[in-house]
């Protein structure tokens, strides 16, 4: 089954729920603030999606603005990326999904179809 991190009055999170609705795929909710990854599931979240641990973060979100993260996150090494993300959900981009191998993060039409389809 699915662990999809999501916060629920974010756009994405709803879009990216109704496809997996959509598509008869079965998921656990996992609040992304009140319950954000650890360190740990983080590196390897980021580790198994193969994306750049930069793409985790929420830079639209007004916590990435508050923080002026932008600027601390250019030179940032992963450890320090991953304790940022650890400890406030809210920087997180969403919705990450994971079936324990595969990781998504945010929304795709076209990424869900060849991930979780």
């Amino acid at each position: 089954m699915l662990k999809v991190y999501h916060y629920p009055r974010c756009g994405t999170s709803k879009k990216a729920l109704k496809w997996l609705d959509d598509h008869g795929i079965d998921y656990e909710i996992v609040h992304i603030v009140d319950n954000p990854p650890s360190k740990e599931e983080l590196k390897r979240y980021i580790e198994k999606s193969g994306l750049p641990a930069k793409k985790f973060f929420n830079t639209s979100g007004k916590k990435y603005r508050e923080l002026g993260m932008k600027d601390k996150i250019k030179d940032a090494a992963l450890d320090e990326m991953v304790e940022w993300l650890a400890s406030e959900g809210m920087l997180i981009k969403r919705p990450i999904i994971t079936d324990g191998e595969k990781v998504t993060v945010g929304f795709n039409e076209d990424t869900f179809e060849q991930t979780w389809k």
